[in-house]
């Protein structure tokens, strides 16, 4: 067996771009660290026995996506709202109700994917978009694999071949398959370009000002006139300016309820969202993912569950005592 810090050495810078990884393969940033702990556990369990033939890199991907194939021949893809129905332009329909069974997509903290350094190249960023990753759900789980590690993480095909054991030639299909199906589904990467560092600070700074302060016609100025907005686990969504800012003021803003602190996720601003529980003091909700457009915000993807906001480290911590 090698010694801890042998394996630590070569193996722990590789960590974030293979959480990343499994993230796009799965779509939970929970279910992505149980697979990457198995890929190490693996990759230590096997290292005397590995030969140096590839890179430690290569070697690691194999074990990881190899884990993340096993994994989903057991679980169905996970969806958006969006990915599931159509959206209502009025914000007085009647709401679904939630959909805790569902397994919904997930969102990922920048810190942990290794993506939360503005020298990371934005190729890098792309690949862990929420539209990038809610597409990958609609391909197999093969295609997926092949399309990530081609396309996003720059394997050569006969590399790709070797992770999955296949043949170069099955490779070439699969992934000529995946990337007709993405086609279909319409542009998921380059019309998310975010704007410069500070119009980035004023949409979001604007954005939490206007929220916490329940002011929806100072919400009117931030968002695209096509804004939409989801909020899994509600299967219910929206299009449209006046659709999104109805629903928000008729149905969310009221003074001194939200709490909203700034982090990133997937590669985007988002805000860890607390709410005022009924004792005083603030109780975690949340996690919610902005889409910027030049200088609007075009989508609002509100991840309705607490026990995403742990995941979000320093920026989750918000004061519970009452009166804060």
């Amino acid at each position: 067996m090698p010694s801890d810090a042998e394996f630590a050495v070569l193996s722990e810078p590789f960590r974030p771009e293979l959480l990343a990884h499994c993230y796009r393969m799965l779509g939970s940033i929970h279910d992505a660290e149980d697979c990457v702990q198995e890929t190490y556990l693996r990759a230590w369990r096997g290292f005397d026995r590995f030969e140096h033939r590839s890179s430690v890199r290569r070697w690691l991907y194999k074990i990881a996506t190899m884990a993340c194939l096993t994994a989903l021949e057991t679980r169905s893809r996970r969806p958006l709202p969006s990915g599931l129905a159509a959206p209502s332009d009025d914000h007085r329909v009647a709401m679904a109700a939630r959909e805790p069974s569902v397994a919904w997509l997930q969102p990922a903290p920048d810190a942990l994917l290794g993506v939360d350094d503005p020298a990371v190249v934005v190729a890098r960023r792309t690949g862990v978009r929420l539209a990038f990753v809610a597409a990958l759900q609609l391909l197999s789980a093969r295609q997926r694999a092949v399309l990530t590690l081609r396309d996003v993480l720059a394997f050569r095909t006969a590399e790709v071949a070797g992770i999955l054991d296949t043949t170069t030639a099955a490779v070439d299909s699969a992934l000529r398959r995946a990337r007709a199906r993405l086609a279909e589904a319409g542009p998921v990467r380059d019309d998310l370009a975010e704007p410069d560092e500070e119009t980035r600070r004023t949409l979001l700074d604007g954005y939490v000002d206007a929220f916490t302060r329940a002011d929806p016609d100072a919400l009117v100025r931030l968002l695209r006139a096509d804004v939409e907005m989801e909020m899994p686990p509600t299967p219910t969504w929206f299009t449209g300016r006046p659709a999104v800012v109805g629903f928000l003021a008729n149905r969310v803003l009221r003074r001194d309820t939200w709490r909203l602190v700034p982090t990133r996720a997937n590669g985007q601003p988002a805000l860890v969202v607390h709410r005022r529980a009924a004792g005083g003091g603030y109780e975690a909700y949340g996690v919610q993912v902005l889409t910027l457009i030049g200088d609007r915000i075009a989508r609002i993807t509100a991840f309705n569950d607490p026990g995403l906001v742990p995941t979000f480290g320093p920026a989750s911590a918000w004061a519970t005592r009452a009166g804060d």
